[in-house]
């Protein structure tokens, strides 16, 4: 290892692929990136693998990759991709996005003890079983997306452990895949036709920090057609979104917790104790070092906010003004700050996709108000945030308050905390716990997966993974961290009461509007 020696860290996020490169000092020393879309094809969210490929090539076109002698993947958690023993995928990449396996879903939580949620892959693998799919017969292997490129770049079927729990319950003491889980759901499969035993058709679960697998010359030209990137590199375990966005913001420890806001929204908290009892919101999974954590995913995120600020920088366009993305971001964002505290009586609903926090197979975006409602800037971008946070607060009341879960602070990061100081504010509210961003965590998981690989090839001896961030990536950051403010708690606490009872015109907008 030289004085020169990097790290990359690949990220395929959910509308946009990103590879940052890092230095010894873990500072980001280059970057690059590559827009893509799902598409929804016979009523499933999928991406195309082969752009999958191209996004990954055309992220690391401009990187320099002569030094690096670690690297990593990351890619959006859950889904489905099914492989014949051939290797052929037998059916397009179901993705975290798809509320079709209901049936499965419930089926597999009741029987198995523990909330299975909709996106992950036992769900979709048992939700096949029971529309009795043709491909189900010829499955060998069935990964997550950072398992499918790990395994292209390396020929090692393995997956880290925090991706791995996305796709079955995770045994908290063997930090592998829970056994008598594994049994119970055998039996259950059997019924329906499917012999294999499961774990014979699941990647290989690694913690951070354990090796595996190497760049072959295959993966590497795929990777890197110009032959920069040198073959026989070393990987770490390959990991989901989740379990980078927490290394991505040191919130690897009990009573820690992290904000993930994009396409979709999620909460990560560390635990100190097992629940009480499974809930509907809350999955467990774990950190990549196998501790267990409690999730409230949102299928919903940002998108909603990013259209509206498409269309008031159109119009700022048929006025002749010329602003760009980041400062149409910054004016709504700042309105929204003179807005009603309680959102003036508006409800917006950012449902692109079912949720199944509030039990809706689909989504219908929709703005509500009542005759008496004031409809003016500040108040509508504040609903606007507020809805982005809505459901995530359901899920984390059930945590929080329910449960009696101990979190001491959350970090927040993604695009939606670029403009300082106003959806950090809201969340600081709605949550009534303090809330940190910072520069660190700007990259997210492309460069939480590079700190994973740089772990990888620094770790001494048996050191963990939360010591390693204490003491050589974070220590002397500064955080900017925000207070709850009681009026943004009482607003936001009166929003929701308004949210919540008009689910139902959610709910009526799904059945009337196909």
């Amino acid at each position: 290892m030289g004085p020169g020696s990097t790290t990359l860290g690949v990220e395929l996020g959910s509308t946009r692929i990103k590879a940052v490169v890092i230095g010894r000092d873990h500072g980001v020393l280059a970057t690059g990136g590559h827009d893509w879309e799902n598409a929804f094809v016979d009523r499933l969210w999928t991406y195309p693998l082969q752009d999958a490929w191209a996004g990954l090539r055309a992220a690391c076109a401009g990187l320099d990759l002569g030094a690096v002698d670690a690297l990593g993947v990351s890619a959006m958690m859950h889904g489905y991709l099914a492989f014949d023993a051939d290797g052929e995928l037998l059916t397009p990449f179901r993705t975290w996005r798809n509320t079709n396996t209901g049936p499965a879903s419930e089926a597999l939580s009741e029987r198995l003890g523990q909330n299975i949620p909709h996106r992950w892959s036992v769900a979709h693998l048992y939700q096949a079983l029971l529309d009795h799919e043709e491909h189900v017969g010829r499955v060998a292997f069935v990964t997550t997306l950072a398992g499918y490129v790990h395994w292209q770049l390396t020929g090692e079927k393995v997956i880290g452990v925090g991706d791995a729990s996305g796709m079955f319950p995770i045994d908290p003491t063997t930090r592998g895949y829970d056994r008598a889980m594994l049994a119970q759901f055998d039996e259950l499969a059997a019924g329906l036709g499917l012999t294999t035993p499961l774990v014979d058709l699941l990647p290989t679960v690694r913690l951070a920090g354990e090796a595996a697998g190497v760049l072959t010359e295959e993966g590497a030209a795929r990777l890197d057609p110009t032959g920069r990137l040198r073959a026989g590199v070393p990987l770490c375990p390959p990991e989901g979104d989740a379990g980078t966005g927490m290394v991505a913001t040191a919130s690897v420890a009990p009573r820690t917790g992290n904000v993930s806001a994009g396409t979709s929204i999620f909460a990560m908290v560390v635990l100190e104790r097992e629940l009480s009892r499974p809930h509907r919101e809350l999955d467990l999974v774990t950190t990549p070092a196998g501790d267990p954590v409690a999730m409230v995913h949102c299928n919903n995120g940002a998108s909603e906010l990013q259209a509206w600020a498409q269309l008031f920088g159109q119009f700022a366009e048929a006025l002749g003004t010329t602003a760009s993305s980041e400062k149409v971001f910054a004016t709504l964002f700042g309105a929204a700050l003179d807005g009603d505290p309680d959102g003036g009586g508006l409800l917006a609903y950012n449902y692109l996709s079912g949720e199944p926090i509030t039990e809706l197979e689909e989504g219908r975006p929709l703005v509500v108000r009542t005759p008496g409602s004031p409809l003016e800037l500040g108040t509508f971008m504040r609903t606007q945030l507020y809805s982005a946070f809505a459901t995530l607060k359901i899920g984390m009341d059930v945590l929080l308050e329910d449960e009696g879960v101990g979190l001491d602070a959350m970090f927040a990061h993604g695009g939606l905390f670029k403009t300082k100081g106003v959806a950090q504010r809201f969340l600081a509210g709605a949550l009534r716990v303090p809330v940190s961003v910072g520069d660190v965590a700007g990259e997210g998981g492309a460069w939480g997966i590079a700190v994973l690989a740089a772990f990888l090839r620094d770790r001494e001896g048996d050191q963990t993974l939360a010591d390693y961030l204490d003491t050589r990536v974070f220590q002397g950051v500064e955080l900017a961290t925000v207070e709850p403010d009681p009026s943004d708690t009482a607003g936001f606490d009166a929003f929701m009461e308004r949210y919540v009872a008009g689910l139902a015109v959610q709910r009526a907008a799904v059945d009337a509007l196909r």
